[in-house]
């Protein structure tokens, strides 16, 4: 039987295929027309492997049903047009981005937002033209709120701090005091060196915090009995602390609700009455002194907070001389 030059051989018979099937079969996938050679296709057939089908002859191609698209063979891949490249495949995206560190601090302290240091408080300056402050609930200022046990100058200076226009810490002398646990020394158990340095060492630091409240536009105000007959550990350690800024103010009540204030309390805040009448006679001394002075005995603590701002007021304009 002749061929036409170029065109393959038939396939050998196999069994359980008649020669006609087996021949339109292969006639029909893989007959060429003479003269046009048979189309390239990338790539040698895979390697056979136990159980597969016989290999088919170079060149031929199993019949495709009408309308199907060619399966690849396994590991093979499909022709690129000439001249393109392949492209890479994509990573897939982590499932959690690390973000990027935040900027370090410069100066290499700890933190990232570095906070003006706190000097001391300088004297307030009044208004332009000599005017008093129409609101000294705006103005930021540092006081010292001064008082016996029971007059009420922690409740106080926490209202007046609580109802400012502008950002006001209220800082406590027995609070920072009482920071101690162990070892804490209770002046009601004696007063010694220990009770007598612990409270040096608050005061001190109610002192520092209030000058970094003040450099970073917070007021503040400080509550703590303050005698007048030890200017040099009271109010003096008090200026020093903090600065010649600092507004010192005097609750100073009777001495009934002193003692009726005082039964109120509980803890190691409550004193007895013989203490607190001590007290009491010893703050008497602020009488003549020059400080602004409220007797709240008859005040609830807003209308004592609303005269605590018109003194503030008025030490703004004129700076006490102490």
């Amino acid at each position: 039987m002749q061929h036409s030059v170029g065109a393959p051989l038939p396939p050998p018979h196999q069994p359980g295929h008649g020669p006609g099937e087996g021949g339109a079969g292969w006639a029909q996938g893989t007959s060429h027309h003479p003269g046009n050679p048979p189309a390239h296709h990338p790539g040698p057939p895979p390697a056979p492997h136990h159980g597969s089908p016989p290999p088919q002859p170079p060149g031929s191609h199993p019949a495709q049903p009408l309308g199907s698209h060619p399966v690849q063979p396994p590991g093979s891949h499909p022709a690129q047009p000439l001249g393109s490249h392949p492209v890479p495949p994509v990573p897939p995206a982590p499932l959690h981005p690390t973000p990027a560190p935040p900027p370090m601090d410069p100066s290499g302290a700890t933190g990232h937002l570095q906070l003006p240091p706190g000097g001391p408080v300088p004297l307030p300056h009044p208004p332009a033209g000599g005017a008093a402050v129409a609101d000294a609930s705006q103005a930021a200022v540092a006081v010292l709120l001064i008082g016996p046990a029971g007059a009420g100058k922690t409740t106080v200076a926490r209202h007046w701090a609580d109802h400012r226009r502008v950002p006001t810490a209220h800082i406590s002398l027995d609070d920072v005091r009482e920071w101690v646990r162990s070892g804490f020394a209770n002046p009601q158990s004696g007063w010694n060196e220990n009770s007598e340095a612990q409270y040096r060492l608050a005061r001190r630091t109610c002192g520092f915090a209030a000058r970094n409240f003040l450099a970073n536009g917070i007021s503040c105000i400080l509550d703590d009995a303050v005698f007048p007959d030890r200017p040099v550990v009271g109010l003096g350690g008090w200026k020093r602390h903090v600065g010649p800024g600092l507004l010192p103010v005097v609750v100073l009540p009777g001495l009934e609700v002193v003692l009726e204030r005082n039964a109120a309390r509980s803890g190691n805040r409550r004193l007895s009455d013989e203490e607190v009448a001590r007290i009491h006679g010893r703050m008497a001394g602020w009488y003549g002194s020059g400080l602004p002075i409220i007797d709240n005995s008859t005040y609830d603590v807003a209308t004592t907070a609303r005269m605590l701002d018109e003194v503030v007021t008025r030490s703004i304009a004129s700076p006490p001389n102490w």
